[in-house]
């Protein structure tokens, strides 16, 4: 079993920059690959970014690729989410997931965080 906590959202201006964080506890994070999801409202959840857990190789979503940056912090047992320049459409609850494999975490994960608010004004 793995436990993932979100925090970092919050309230900020289009073109500002946040930063969000998930920290695991459970089984061994560094043989879980990790991802982030969103979730707008009225929408369906959407994947947003995914980072191996071997070699660190990511995965964006269109919509953030260039913008978004994911790392991880194995020794603290973290993931983070950087996000640049962020645009009114980037409103939603983020929530970070995790799979032991890399070709699930982007999909179908097994385990998920509750989630985070993120909210963009323009």
């Amino acid at each position: 079993q793995v436990q993932l906590v979100e925090s970092g959202g919050g309230l900020v201006q289009a073109g500002d920059s946040l930063r969000l964080s998930c920290a695991a506890s459970g089984r061994t994070f560094r043989n879980y690959a990790m991802g982030w999801f969103r979730q707008a409202p009225g929408k369906e959840r959407e994947f947003v970014a995914a980072i191996n857990w071997s070699d660190y190789s990511t995965d964006y979503a269109d919509a953030v690729q260039g913008r978004f940056t994911i790392t991880r912090n194995n020794a603290k047992n973290t993931v983070y989410l950087q996000m640049n320049s962020l645009k009114p459409e980037d409103t939603a609850v983020y929530y970070c997931a995790a799979d032991s494999k890399y070709s699930d975490v982007s999909r179908e994960p097994d385990y998920w965080g509750q989630g985070t608010q993120v909210t963009v004004s323009s």
